[in-house]
């Protein structure tokens, strides 16, 4: 099993603004070093943070990475992302360049009018109550077989990215995250859609989530209290670092992300989940730390 040298962590957003205030990223060594958050002037932008990953591609870093954000759509429940759509795409990597050609126009990896491309819309929950006529599914939606597996276990509430709307919902996450990876498709691989590579940087999808029940977190996740960080970070034998004067939820998503997946990475089980079939890899990925 490979070993990593670091560990980042990035909270993803797909707000619809040039530097969304839920982007944030932060990185630690192997061992027990506090994560430091990285902050450039201004904040992140969705752009800015693909450039990131793709000068560590070009550098070869020996960095683990997970991003919090749906790398796919459910595929196995319907037989197909769009079912009954001609032009459904075949895998994810189709899927990716799909989306992002449709937003092709949208800045900042946004995602422009593809929420209301006459094709795609119908398989949605849209804002203002729409309810595409394909959506298809009662209550909160389809899942991905990772999505269906991690409520089964118990370890969270994972939200289908077919939903645009409420409080919980991770669809314009997930779609912009699809743009992101096709930007990284052929530089930087991304697990399990590639095999882990033997040297340089590997991306993987995590759901913060998980990292804060392994922290020792019942009920709610989100670490909005500097302190209850710090003793989540000491669950995962992690130095809480100095004081974030900037302290938010997604900051300590990030930074506790990466403490988790520096622990979470040793454990060979979570590399070769029991239903991870090649097959559903290529379609539908998988989320790292759900067994």
């Amino acid at each position: 099993m490979r070993r990593f040298a670091r560990f980042a962590c990035i909270d993803w957003s797909g707000a619809a603004v040039a530097r969304p205030p839920g982007l944030a990223l932060a990185w630690c060594a192997a061992g027990t070093e506090a994560p430091a958050l990285v902050d450039p002037p201004g904040g992140w932008s969705r752009p800015a943070l693909a450039d990131w990953l793709l000068d560590h591609a070009a550098r070869g870093s020996d960095l683990l990475i997970g991003v919090d954000f749906s790398a796919s759509l459910p595929f196995a429940d319907a037989g197909a992302f769009f079912p009954g759509w001609d032009g459904s795409p075949a895998d994810a990597r189709a899927l990716w360049a799909l989306i992002d050609a449709r937003a092709a126009d949208a800045p900042g990896l946004g995602l422009g009018d593809v929420l209301a491309d006459p094709a795609i819309a119908p398989y949605f929950r849209r804002p203002g109550g729409l309810r595409g006529a394909r959506f298809g599914a009662a209550g909160g939606g389809r899942l991905r077989v990772t999505e269906a597996a991690c409520r089964a276990a118990g370890l969270g509430p994972a939200q289908s990215s077919f939903v645009l709307v409420g409080p919980a919902q991770v669809g314009k996450s997930a779609l912009t995250g699809m743009r992101l990876l096709h930007r990284l498709a052929g530089r930087l691989p991304v697990w399990p859609f590639d095999p882990v590579p033997a040297r340089g940087p590997l991306l993987v999808e995590i759901y913060t989530g998980l990292a804060a029940r392994a922290a020792g977190r019942r009920g709610a996740t989100k670490l909005r209290d500097p302190a209850h960080l710090a003793a989540a970070l000491a669950h995962l034998q992690s130095r809480p670092g100095a004081p974030d004067a900037r302290h938010d939820e997604h900051r300590a998503d990030a930074v506790l992300g990466a403490a988790w997946l520096r622990r979470a990475a040793g454990q060979p089980a979570l590399w070769h989940p029991p239903a991870l079939t090649p097959r559903l890899a290529a379609r539908e990925g998988w989320t790292f730390g759900v067994p």
